[in-house]
């Protein structure tokens, strides 16, 4: 059986636990117990923008924060389409009254500022697991944090969905401002 890539959003109470988690899973990876990509520690710092403090990418690869996939997260989050996003979404979640309907708009972006809210230091990372259990058992046993898992293939579509919007919005903005 194939497994598929998640992107696992974890929080934690402190910013030291987040680098000892960090450790921790960097720790998971050497021994083989799941099989890293990327990792980063975040900091949701004041209006919604996210600052990684660490990171790395297992794959040798070499790839610095802004050419990863973390790092187009983050940039969609920080850039002007996120504060957007966050706001159409917010104010249409909050006048559905189904709990599905709340559940179902939920984006991949919404998701990731729950789960490491204003104020927070979490971990993202991009990983194959085997068995879940072994990152929960570190993450909500050890550490006594939350986690947060996702596709890694609906995260991509949604960047490049966000991307494509943005650049969209650019290109009208141009063309409405200097008659182009």
């Amino acid at each position: 059986m194939k497994k598929e890539k998640s992107v696992i959003i974890m929080n934690f109470s402190e910013e030291s636990i987040a680098y000892q988690g960090f450790s921790e899973i960097k720790r998971l990876h050497t021994e083989g117990k799941i099989r890293g990509y990327q990792m980063a520690v975040l900091k949701h710092d004041k209006g919604a923008k996210l600052n990684a403090k660490d990171f790395i990418d297992f794959t040798g690869a070499d790839k610095n924060i802004k050419d990863s996939l973390i790092g187009m997260l983050i940039g969609i989050l920080g850039g002007p389409l996120g504060v957007l996003l966050g706001w159409v979404v917010g104010s249409v979640v909050g006048s559905m009254q189904d709990a599905g309907e709340v559940k179902s708009a939920m984006s991949v972006f919404e998701k990731t500022l729950e789960t490491i809210p204003e104020g927070a230091t979490g971990i993202i990372l991009i990983a194959t697991e085997t068995d879940r259990e072994i990152v929960n058992d570190v993450v909500y046993g050890d550490l006594k944090g939350s986690i947060a898992r996702m596709d890694e293939e609906l995260v991509q579509n949604e960047i490049r969905e966000a991307q494509a919007a943005e650049q969209a919005a650019g290109e009208s903005a141009k063309k409405k401002w200097f008659k182009k």
